[in-house]
């Protein structure tokens, strides 16, 4: 690889390959999760994805090339982690945490992806391309705010922790950090 355009294209073919992985990613979480609102989250997100996909596709032909096969490694890193954390058979309520804790993480890789996308496509001047790209960021953004909103609903049924243990946790956190010269806000 020499040029800007052909790392342009490597990276589109990248993001191709994870915006695939993720749609299979998707249905997964959807059909895992105990929470309806969950469920739907993910549900909508593929529907969104599936144009995205589609979107990175007339990027590539925008610019007068064509998919290649590749694989993104960011995104199969991330399902390999998803599908280790399954074998160790958590409660439902313990994997739609996970499910949206892996969610905001592969929205941030999918945004600092785009992102980089997107100022190659500036710099080179391919302002469909650009145009494209910026509606799946778009896109993403919305869908990590989805999910952070979601984080703050899920909560484990079983911390781990006894009532006394929970109550005294953040007296333990601010006490920690006095001895460590720190301030809690």
């Amino acid at each position: 690889m020499q040029t800007a355009h052909e790392l342009f294209i490597h990276e589109l073919n990248d993001m191709l390959d994870g915006e695939q992985k993720v749609l299979e990613a998707l249905g997964e979480m959807a059909g895992e999760s105990a929470s309806p609102e969950l469920r739907k989250n993910f549900e909508q997100h593929r529907q969104q994805t599936e144009n995205q996909v589609e979107r990175l596709r007339e990027a590539l032909d925008s610019i007068g090339e064509e998919p290649e096969t590749t694989e993104c490694r960011g995104i199969m890193g991330l399902k390999e982690e998803h599908d280790t954390f399954k074998e160790q058979d958590p409660s439902p309520d313990l994997m739609d945490v996970f499910n949206v804790g892996a969610g905001i993480k592969t929205e941030r890789y999918e945004i600092s992806a785009y992102e980089s996308l997107i100022q190659l496509a500036k710099q080179m001047r391919h302002k469909q391309a650009e145009k494209l790209l910026n509606q799946n960021l778009k896109e993403e953004q919305q869908a990590l705010r989805k999910l952070e909103q979601l984080s703050k609903k899920l909560k484990p049924e079983e911390p781990g922790m006894g009532e006394e243990e929970m109550e005294e946790a953040p007296r333990r956190g601010a006490r920690g950090a006095a001895r460590r010269g720190r301030r809690i806000a």
